[in-house]
């Protein structure tokens, strides 16, 4: 799933260089925490926070196979 947020992060944004996928697990689950540059905050943010939406409605399918509960902070 790591590789799956780093996919789709590196295709948004300008600076592929500076994006960063943490994956954290906690007892809930795992917490994947993606960093892009400031001036690519908009592009994976996206209007109204739609594409940070959708990076969540695709993460979510695995994770359903898995059995495991993913969720995605962008910072």
């Amino acid at each position: 799933m790591k590789e799956l947020v780093q996919y789709i992060a590196e295709n948004l944004v300008d600076d592929v260089d500076k994006v960063r996928v943490k994956d954290i697990r906690t007892s809930q689950g795992i917490v994947l925490e993606l960093r892009v540059s400031r001036q690519d905050m908009g592009r994976v943010i996206g209007a109204e926070g739609r594409v940070a939406n959708a990076m969540r409605a695709v993460l979510h399918v695995p994770a359903m196979r898995q059995g495991k509960q993913v969720s995605l902070e962008i910072n």
